[in-house]
């Protein structure tokens, strides 16, 4: 007996994803008219007919979520944590996918969609957007502002939680601050442009150092930061604060720093970004930009809710700022 086509087979046949396949087969939007047309072609040419009992268990609601996160987000657990009332609120369960090391985004999402997930959620996604665009399922990427029409997404307003960050240094009296950035991490280049545009805007000459997102980042930048506040080069007046690209980075800076002989805050401001359980430890007490877990939780569900009718959204939370003991007015200033 010949082997029925799958849609791996028509996908091949094709030349599209099997993702692409299955949104052509259910009649969902996603795919242009060229592509469906190739597509239905392709399954005529092959005989293919969609399996009327798996539509069938398909057409029945699972009311499920699939959460992405990453095993290494430190902030990435207090939004989990945050989904699943937000979830139970609006009628759904949650089911969560890690990626790390040895386990790909990709491979992450497979398992999910696998598990009859109606929605994909994906924190701080490392996919190309436009390969979330094209699952099988909607997806709603967190943390990472997207503005494709088919891609929903849920951030911070992070312009607005560097401005924070910035203004309430400057009232403290600060104005040689730098921007320590997180690297390649999702968001790094969205708050080092907040930086740039603010520090140009107040007439100043933004510093920016290379860090990362890791506390064991921030202990290697701190020898730099040691420099530019003890013997700044020739003509460039001390640092005196720095804003870090998120809490773990701040508190790897922060040790390295006290390693090195400079006081936190007497020599040196410092504030985190995320305002994550870590900031908050007695022995850290790091002023810090807020990201709202709950808040991000609740949007990223009404997004999925969203895409779920066919309809993507954009959503920006705002930020706002805990003050904490690691910033106090420059030393001249407090002298």
């Amino acid at each position: 007996m010949a082997k029925r086509p799958t849609l791996a087979d028509v996908a091949a046949e094709a030349g599209v994803s099997r993702a692409l396949v299955s949104i052509v087969m259910r009649h969902a939007p996603g795919a242009s008219d060229a592509t469906r047309e190739r597509v239905l072609a392709a399954a005529a040419r092959l005989g293919y007919r969609p399996d009327a009992r798996a539509r069938l268990l398909r057409s029945s609601r699972s009311h499920l979520l699939g959460v992405v996160f990453a095993l290494d987000g430190a902030f990435h657990a207090e939004i989990v944590e945050a989904l699943y009332p937000a979830a139970a609120k609006a009628g759904f369960d949650i089911t969560l996918s890690a990626r790390g090391p040895r386990r790909s985004e990709e491979e992450a999402i497979r398992s999910l969609l696998d598990l009859n997930a109606e929605a994909i959620i994906v924190l701080a996604p490392e996919s190309d957007d436009m390969e979330l665009v094209e699952l099988a399922a909607p997806a709603v990427s967190v943390l990472q502002p997207q503005y494709r029409p088919r891609l929903a997404s849920v951030a911070t307003d992070e312009a607005a939680g560097i401005g924070l960050a910035v203004e309430h240094l400057r009232r403290l009296g600060h104005r040689h601050i730098a921007h320590v950035d997180g690297g390649s991490a999702v968001g790094s280049d969205a708050r080092a442009g907040a930086f740039d545009r603010l520090m140009n805007e107040a007439g100043e000459t933004p510093a920016f150092l290379r860090g990362g997102s890791t506390e064991t980042d921030g202990m290697t930048a701190a020898g730099l930061i040691a420099t530019l506040v003890k013997t700044p080069p020739f003509g460039h007046p001390p640092l005196t604060a720095v804003v870090a690209f998120n809490d773990a980075l701040a508190v790897g800076l922060m040790h390295g720093l006290r390693e090195g002989g400079i006081r936190i805050p007497e020599d040196l401001s410092v504030v985190g970004y995320d305002d994550s359980r870590l900031a908050a430890l007695a022995h850290v007490q790091l002023t810090s930009v807020r990201q709202d877990p709950d808040a991000l939780a609740a949007a990223a569900v009404g997004a999925a809710a969203e895409a779920l009718d066919g309809r993507h959204t954009h959503a920006l939370v705002a930020p706002s700022l805990t003050v904490r003991s690691s910033t106090a007015p420059p030393p001249a200033v407090a002298r």
